[in-house]
């Protein structure tokens, strides 16, 4: 089983890096719903991103095609596209886990899909009928919000480089194909940032995307994670409260493990982003998801 290298084994520094899309094929043929054994509840709150993020990578690549002409600065310029391949991969890298595995396990994404279609299409999709300065606004205001949640998506991505799924027995698969996402999320980390920058920057700015993205993202979870459970027969026919004990205890015990990101990080994580000289290059290792990605088997067996 291929596990991610940690930060002592990758102290070199690779320099700039060139972002692509990668071809992956992902097994996840014997997979259960709780892939990392042991552990029901965190096997299905990290399965949430299965559902949760193909409308949200869709929506990012709309928001940075339609900046992508604007931008004239040819190295971020550059980054960008490379962004938008990736994003788009791991939609369908996603769409597929849906498709071919989660279907299979009896839990019937179909609700929550619809729910994620119209929130990320309809509600946070570009306003149609404005004038070209009011479009404008709207695409900085879209942009600094996925700049907020890519800091997540950072963060969330270290911790899969360094967890320990792979050693607690979580199928192969899965663990690569979450582990190649989180990887990506390292490599590309800045793009997101530096491109809402390029447009306007500000603390206030700053501010007003994390104080929408850490609920907005908080609530979409929570909600597929209870989504997920009611159609878990292991837990679905446990009372609400017998449920959130469950869940309470549960993350406890696989934080300490380091199954689960413990949210204490996560908060002072969070306060850091409005740490004055903040650069996204300070979450995570460059040379250590760039050393898992060159053994990944998903990117291997599509090679």
């Amino acid at each position: 089983m291929t596990t991610a290298p940690t930060h002592s084994d990758t102290a070199t520094d690779p320099g700039k890096v060139e972002l692509h899309a990668r071809n992956v094929v992902f097994d996840l043929s014997g997979a259960p719903l709780h892939w990392i054994p042991n552990h029901p509840m965190s096997s299905n709150m990290i399965s949430v991103l299965n559902l949760l993020l193909p409308e949200g990578e869709r929506w990012f690549v709309e928001t940075f095609n339609e900046a992508l002409p604007m931008i004239k600065d040819d190295a971020l310029a550059a980054d960008i596209r490379g962004f938008v391949g990736q994003e788009a991969m791991h939609a369908e890298v996603h769409d597929r886990a849906v498709k071919d595995w989660m279907l299979d396990q009896g839990v019937d994404p179909t609700a929550y899909l619809q729910q994620m279609e119209w929130i990320f299409r309809r509600v946070l999709g570009p306003r149609e009928n404005r004038s070209a300065k009011q479009k404008q606004k709207d695409l900085i205001e879209r942009l600094w919000l996925i700049a907020a949640i890519e800091h997540y998506t950072a963060l969330l991505g270290d911790f899969a480089l360094n967890c320990s799924w792979a050693e607690k027995g979580g199928h192969p698969g899965m663990v690569d194909m979450f582990t190649w996402h989180g990887a990506e999320e390292v490599e590309h980390r800045a793009v997101a940032h530096e491109a809402a920058a390029y447009f306007a920057d500000s603390p206030l700015r700053r501010a007003r995307s994390m104080s929408l993205a850490l609920p907005f993202l908080a609530w979409l979870l929570l909600r597929g994670f209870r989504f997920i459970n009611s159609q878990d027969p292991s837990v679905s026919h446990l009372s609400p409260l017998a449920k959130s004990k469950l869940a309470v205890t549960s993350y406890f015990r696989d934080s300490r493990q380091g199954v689960f990101p413990k949210i204490s990080g996560l908060a002072v994580a969070t306060l850091s982003y409005f740490k004055p000289g903040f650069t996204p290059t300070d979450i995570g290792d460059t040379a250590q998801a760039v050393a898992f990605l060159a053994t990944s088997p998903g990117a291997r067996r599509a090679a």
